[in-house]
């Protein structure tokens, strides 16, 4: 039988009277597309390899290199896509789940690019940020619903535990071992800077890392991998992560390449040996049984921690959320379809799961209508894109924003969706040594640090065009949006009015 030949999907275009033979595109590429011919004397590439990283074009010292797409086409047919054939070739040889790295690149509808945000002009006059004050400052956790006194008319303290964010912003759940040593390290430093937080997703915490413990939210996933009291103790905030976007109702993958022995140390199972957390958590089958879980965390930490519960966005997530919010849990997470990841099935990438934007406003909404929006914090992420994204999530309900890829964007990241094969040119999603080192954790700091700066500014600046001062003000504030070419279903779950009205 005859074996399907499937084009590259990227050619290497070389421009033969500026390359100087120089071999720095060799050296640079993990994946070994280029190489240096000696019969010949030239550059020769196996485009095969290719994921279209930009790490050769980016070095190439005479700008002699560019990595274009593949004019070669299938037939045209409406039906069967020239990927669809493709992944059916590769499915066919291997036998083999697709794997998949990042978020849905699918063209489904982005809300956040259909809403629009309302500006004060008369009436209600704008706010100048660079001359008064506005107010970013957040708290996550149990609002205290009433204040009380004691016979002598002192205050009664009832705070329940919370985190303090100077802006409504954090870096989401990324592990050790899903991404680099300095990647990590960057996420730290820069939370620890900022005056936010990151997550460690569900890889455990190096050691080196414990003294970020403060600007920690630590995560216990079902696969239990890296959790110990003093694990727990070290965060400023605990984590149940039940669902993420990218691969909503089953587990973690996390190739066995990249459990290299401090990855091995940290999340406390065998060097590798691939690290497939469990879909469901096996003590959880039930919110009695969450209830449980959270209390027995927080038992842990001596009642001191605020506990979180992370969920995908799903079809029924606002009755999901509402019994999250009677389970004990300080905080819900939740992830849209658009989130990225390290590796996950591509089918269950491309489609499980819903919009993020129509998630919250549903939570919100239904948790509002019981009287129990206060008993929790809401956090979103699942492709938060820019400043604006966060001002609408939290127009939207969003208490913060978990961010993701566009912190990896800033550290450098291509978006070449290879994360799982661990050869990231870029030193973020990889173990190898000779590819983390490239990520200077220095240079990545101050690029998050730059970043997040960057958004609170703009944050500010819609926030005064609006007329509004202070994020608390700006919170489920749905009449500070305006939606187009949205249709009547689709404004009446997000809340919004359309533009014009």
């Amino acid at each position: 039988m005859a074996i399907q030949y499937i084009y590259p999907e990227f050619e290497v275009v070389r421009n033969a009277d500026r390359c100087i033979g120089c071999r720095v595109c060799e050296r640079q590429c993990a994946n070994e597309v280029h190489r240096f011919d000696p019969e010949s004397g030239k550059m020769m590439a196996d485009e095969s390899k290719c994921v279209n990283c930009h790490r050769c074009v980016s070095l190439c010292p005479v700008r002699a290199l560019k990595i274009v797409k593949s004019d070669h086409t299938f037939r045209p047919n409406f039906n069967w896509s020239g990927d669809a054939i493709n992944q059916v070739y590769q499915q066919a040889g291997t036998g083999g789940v697709l794997l998949s790295s990042m978020g849905n690149p699918n063209p489904y509808p982005i809300y956040w690019d259909k809403l629009l945000i309302n500006a004060s002009q008369v009436t209600n006059p704008s706010i100048d940020p660079l001359r008064e004050p506005m107010e970013t400052k957040t708290f996550l956790g149990k609002k205290t619903p009433c204040i009380r006194r004691d016979g002598q008319g002192r205050l009664i303290p009832e705070r329940s535990p919370r985190l303090e964010l100077s802006t409504p912003i954090l870096f989401s759940a990324m592990s050790y071992g899903s991404i680099s040593y300095n990647a990590h390290a960057s996420l730290a430093r820069a939370a620890k800077a900022l005056g936010i937080y990151y997550n460690t997703g569900e890889g455990g915490l190096h050691k080196d890392f414990y003294e970020y413990g403060p600007n920690t939210i630590v995560q216990v996933a079902s696969g239990r991998f890296g959790v110990h009291k003093d694990y727990l103790n070290t965060g400023a905030a605990i984590e149940i992560k039940i669902g993420q976007g990218a691969k909503p109702g089953i587990g973690g993958h996390l190739p066995g390449a990249k459990i290299v022995e401090d990855v091995s140390k940290t999340r406390m199972i065998p060097q590798g040996t691939d690290a497939i957390s469990p879909a469901p958590h096996h003590d959880i089958y039930s919110i009695e049984d969450l209830r449980q879980l959270v209390f027995s965390l927080k038992e842990a930490v001596n009642y001191e921690k605020p506990v979180i519960v992370k969920v995908a966005a799903v079809h029924n997530i606002a009755a999901i959320a509402s019994g999250i919010a009677r389970s004990g849990a300080d905080i819900i997470a939740i992830d849209g379809f658009r989130g990225g990841t390290g590796a996950a099935p591509t089918r269950i990438r491309d489609n499980i799961g819903i919009p993020i934007e129509l998630a919250l406003a549903s939570v919100d909404q239904r948790l509002r209508e019981e009287g129990i929006r206060g008993n929790v914090s809401i956090v979103v992420g699942g492709s938060i894109r820019s400043s604006a994204d966060v001002v609408k999530a939290v127009a939207l309900g969003a208490d913060a924003v978990y961010i993701g890829t566009a912190a990896l964007l800033s550290l450098g990241c291509h978006l070449c969706r290879s994360c799982h094969a661990g050869k990231c040119n870029w030193g973020i999603a990889t173990q190898r040594p000779d590819l983390v080192k490239r990520l200077n954790p220095e240079i990545g700091t101050q690029r998050l640090i730059n970043l997040v700066h960057a958004w609170t500014h703009e944050i500010k600046e819609m926030m005064g065009g609006m007329g509004i001062n202070s994020i608390e003000a700006l919170r489920g504030n749905r009449l500070m949006l305006r939606g187009v070419g949205l249709n009547d279903r689709e404004l009446s779950i997000l809340g919004v009015k359309h533009a014009g009205e």
